[in-house]
């Protein structure tokens, strides 16, 4: 579309909208919000949404391939409650990380398996191993839901901390993680296949796409994604509270993905989409937090946040037959 002067009109995307509403929301704020625009509220808001746009990453690259993956919290808190026991117990703190890292990649790459193979639908399978994979980390390994990590482990703990002034080291690994699922998404045959997993699975499967493998390769992506987000998070609190794979993050992360603009009909979003739906997000919560609302008051603007998303994202993207088979 252009104008009289010829000039070409940059289209009105999702994304673009979202960046819109944040920065209308950053502007009432920093008005009405007594202390939302200070340097020290700034740095926490960046500590507090590296971590959600970690996961969400992760969510992404599984929505993108139209999936979901409800295990993806718990995924990330029994591989590093593990990686911090193994710390504990002396085991070098690189060989300890590794083996949570693989330990995640394992639990997605089951979920894929299950989703790809045995043909069950990935919402039910997801919630069921998030519940199965829990429920043996707590039986055998972590019985009263928290884990400290002791001391002697103050290299590893630098990565929660700051730099510059203040600034959380946290928003450094987001941005490298988000540089990193970029250069994936759009710059590998893998990611392009992704997109074209997400955006028709018959077709993709028709001209020779390994869908099958594809699934587990984006399962094991979110989980191992998410694993960084857990590290990050016990980098910061020298601690896992098993809890947190009960709590609402896990809505949180897929409120941040579809209001960003990934599409939960899949093949549409990008890295970008997240970053969106993060910022928006993280200054809602905030803000939210800034005017002491209570938990309870928070979930309900939480699900109505998301349930304006979903609604936006089926009428920007209406749902096909294949979708509805798949359960979602």
């Amino acid at each position: 579309m252009t104008g009289i002067s010829g000039a070409r009109v940059p289209k009105l995307t999702q994304t673009t909208a979202v960046l819109a509403m944040c920065a209308v929301l950053i502007v009432v704020f920093s008005i009405f919000l007594k202390g939302f625009l200070t340097l020290g509220n700034l740095f926490a808001l960046a500590r507090n949404i590296s971590i959600l746009g970690i996961l969400a990453l992760g969510m992404a690259v599984v929505v993108i391939g139209r999936g979901l993956d409800l295990s993806q919290v718990a995924s990330f808190a029994a591989s590093t409650a593990i990686a911090i026991i193994l710390m504990n117990s002396g085991y070098a703190t690189p060989v300890a990380l590794l083996i949570g890292f693989v330990m995640a990649i394992a639990i997605g790459v089951l979920n894929g398996f299950l989703i790809s193979v045995i043909e069950m639908p990935p919402l039910l399978t997801t919630l069921a191993s998030s519940l199965a994979v829990l429920g043996i980390v707590r039986t055998t390994a972590v019985q009263h839901y928290v884990v400290y990590l002791s001391k002697g482990h103050d290299e590893f703990l630098r990565l929660g901390g700051n730099i510059w002034g203040g600034a959380p080291i946290s928003i450094l690994i987001f941005a490298a993680t988000a540089l990193v699922v970029h250069l994936f998404l759009s710059r590998t045959v893998i990611g392009r296949f992704v997109y074209a997993h997400g955006d028709n699975p018959d077709a993709a499967r028709q001209t020779g796409l390994p869908t099958r493998p594809l699934t587990m390769i984006e399962y094991a992506l979110c989980a191992a994604i998410g694993y960084v987000g857990g590290v990050v998070m016990v980098a910061q609190t020298a601690l896992m509270h098993l809890q947190v794979a009960e709590s609402t993050i896990i809505f949180d992360v897929i409120m941040v993905v579809v209001l960003g603009g990934v599409s939960l009909v899949g093949g549409r979003g990008n890295v970008m989409s997240v970053i969106a739906g993060t910022l928006l997000i993280g200054v809602l919560l905030n803000g939210m937090t800034i005017m002491d609302m209570d938990v309870q008051t928070q979930n309900i603007v939480k699900g109505i946040v998301l349930l304006i998303a979903i609604l936006l994202d089926s009428r920007l993207h209406p749902r096909d037959e294949e979708t509805s088979k798949q359960g979602d």
